[in-house]
């Protein structure tokens, strides 16, 4: 109780916001108070903690490794505190705010127009930032709310974090309309020594999902070409001799065939995925009632 006494939340601001940008000028600016005061409050921090807490450079501060530990602890007290002085009744149409989804463009197209138009009704001020996928900082973006939401495939997505099912989905083969090479029906054997491609949002890999499908198979396939996008594998698909696997919610499309398989190509879960901190703020709930609300409607 001694140490609690001695830190208040103007400290933890300062800490949090240093955390984040690494800056005291900037840092001052956010805050709306002078260089000189957050140096000041980062010095009682400093003998508070025990600990140095930042390095000088030319560009900034560096964080000593015991203030990043500190990085999930603060913000999770500081998030508990604003819950706290949140008034309880929430209506959407009063909120003035920009959040920021990451998702592949499956979700950009199938779910972002009806969201849309949900918000343009009921949440005017609200405003949507949509960022394409970056699996490898999923964890981090969330972590810092530079995300908030990420709608994504389970595999994808921090395991410890919270998440919500929107919908299942399940793949289709597809070829140009123009290939020649392709049936109507064909055997995954057939399938699997036909060029493909496959869906990579950011890594740029030639696994893809139904990779280990195939080689259950016994027929491991013959990868190409990697896109991040479906949007260009489709049209990679209508203007080539390769084929792909499709999410079936983008289809039909005029330039594209379905070929039917002998055997039943697995599927995959699209989930909604958060930080911790915003499970109990109002405007988090509601957009992920109103998501889970357009993925269920046909």
């Amino acid at each position: 109780m001694k140490l609690l006494s001695r830190i208040d939340i103007r400290q933890l601001r300062i800490l949090s916001s240093l955390l984040q940008e690494r800056n005291l000028s900037r840092v001052a600016d956010q805050l709306g108070v002078t260089q000189q005061a957050v140096s000041d409050q980062l010095k009682k921090l400093r003998e508070t903690l025990d600990d140095r807490l930042f390095i000088r450079t030319s560009n900034g501060v560096i964080p000593t490794p015991y203030a990043e530990s500190l990085q999930p602890k603060v913000e999770h007290i500081l998030a508990a505190l604003e819950d706290l002085l949140t008034p309880q009744t929430f209506d959407p149409r009063t909120v003035t705010r920009t959040l920021t989804l990451c998702s592949t463009d499956l979700e950009q197209i199938v779910i972002l127009p009806k969201l849309l138009k949900i918000l343009r009704r009921e949440a005017p001020g609200v405003r949507l930032a949509v960022k394409k996928l970056e699996l490898d900082q999923l964890s981090t973006s969330l972590l810092t709310g530079e995300v908030d939401l990420v709608i994504s495939n389970p595999d994808f997505a921090p395991p410890s974090y919270p998440s919500l099912s929107l919908y299942p989905e399940h793949y289709a083969c597809v070829a140009s309309k123009a290939n020649k090479t392709v049936r109507k029906q064909m055997t995954v054997e057939q399938i699997a020594q036909i060029p493909q491609v496959v869906v990579s949002p950011s890594r740029g890999d030639f696994s893809g999902a139904a990779n280990s499908w195939f080689e259950q198979q016994g027929h491991p396939r013959n990868v190409v070409l990697s896109v991040p996008t479906f949007s260009a594998a489709k049209a990679c698909i209508a203007e080539s001799d390769i084929c792909g696997f499709i999410p079936a919610r983008l289809l039909p499309d005029a330039r594209l065939r379905v070929i039917e398989l002998d055997a039943d190509v697995p599927g995959f879960e699209v989930i909604a995925v958060w930080h911790n901190r915003s499970s109990q703020d109002p405007l988090h709930q509601w957009l992920r009632e109103q998501l889970l609300a357009v993925a269920t409607t046909p």
